[in-house]
């Protein structure tokens, strides 16, 4: 598989290259997630041709439209962060990037909830940054986080999985093929029902159509049901009534003690007693023992590397 490409706030990697000259640096982003995507750092104020050091800024004005100005000068470089940010996403689209994590917080960066302070100099979390909101315009299928979200590993584990579907839907859209399509969708079926039976529904039933459309209409209309599905954290509930789902697929084979085993996993699970991680193991020993063809196929049992753990923490 063709490595991943992930954006980042330069900062986040270690690159002192924030106002004071300092780094944010998040060592589960370098070190442990870095092991299994290709970074492209981006600093805004650098980038754009502030210096290092340099004073700092600030969001101020109106939320949705923001200005961005030194806090002790008030000089306003919103046009030179605009005018750069314009070219820098003509840039990134040619980096077949996978998605895109921004320093929480931050005038430029933040995602969501930075301080847009008034002309009285009250502040309010209410503003996001200018490269964050240019880059979220430019790309608005695109999986993005800020680190700070990033500690939360519910979010963490849907943001991970995110850019690995995203990142396989890329190898799948050059083909631009019903066939390969129904094949996509058939391997993320089980995944897609964790996050939204609805959406699941929905995408069913246009891969079901699949002919009725040209292959860019179904391709665009595809891959905007599925970044919508996925943004939603798939539940406790809708885990449970996959695994209960993919049960039945060894209803032939299981022993009955081997049944009990698994239904007392699963109601585990369900309880808060172990972590997905527990259920999701059982059956991909199951699995494996009884060579079952299509879960063999399903992403729902291996999004992401196991070497990073998510799913022992939700």
């Amino acid at each position: 598989m063709a490595e991943i490409k992930l954006g980042i706030s330069a900062c986040l990697l270690g690159e002192r290259v924030r106002y004071d000259g300092g780094h944010k640096l998040d060592r589960y982003l370098r070190d442990e997630l870095g092991r299994f995507v290709q970074y492209v750092p981006v600093c805004p104020e650098v980038e754009a041709g502030l210096g290092i050091p340099r004073e700092s800024l600030r969001l101020v004005g109106d939320p949705e439209s923001p200005r961005l100005v030194t806090r002790r000068t008030g000089v306003d470089h919103t046009a030179r962060m605009q005018t750069w940010g314009a070219k820098r996403v003509r840039e990134l689209a040619n980096e077949g990037l996978c998605g895109f994590i921004f320093k929480s917080g931050s005038p430029s960066s933040g995602m969501e909830r930075v301080r847009v302070y008034t002309a009285e100099g009250m502040p309010s979390k209410r503003g996001r940054g200018l490269w964050a909101q240019a880059f979220i315009d430019h790309f608005p299928l695109l999986p993005v986080e800020d680190d700070g979200r990033l500690h939360d590993a519910r979010i963490r584990e849907n943001f991970i999985e995110r850019i690995f579907i995203y990142h396989r839907w890329r190898q799948v859209a050059t083909k631009k093929t019903r066939g390969a399509l129904v094949g996509f969708h058939t391997r993320h079926k089980l995944l897609i029902f964790s996050h939204s039976q609805k959406h699941a529904r929905l995408l069913g039933k246009r891969v079901a159509r699949a002919r009725e459309w040209t292959p860019a209409a179904l391709y665009r209309e595809y891959l905007a049901f599925l970044t919508d599905a996925v943004k939603i954290k798939a539940s406790v509930r809708n885990h449970v009534n996959v695994l209960q789902h993919v049960m039945g697929y060894f209803r032939k084979q299981l022993s009955a003690d081997e049944k009990q085993e698994l239904l007392e996993t699963i109601g585990e699970y369900r309880k808060g007693y172990v972590p997905l991680i527990v259920p999701i193991t059982l059956v991909n020993h199951y699995v494996r023992k009884y060579d079952q063809a299509y879960l063999k196929t399903q992403v729902y049992l291996n999004p992401h590397p196991t070497e990073l753990k998510l799913r022992n923490h939700v």
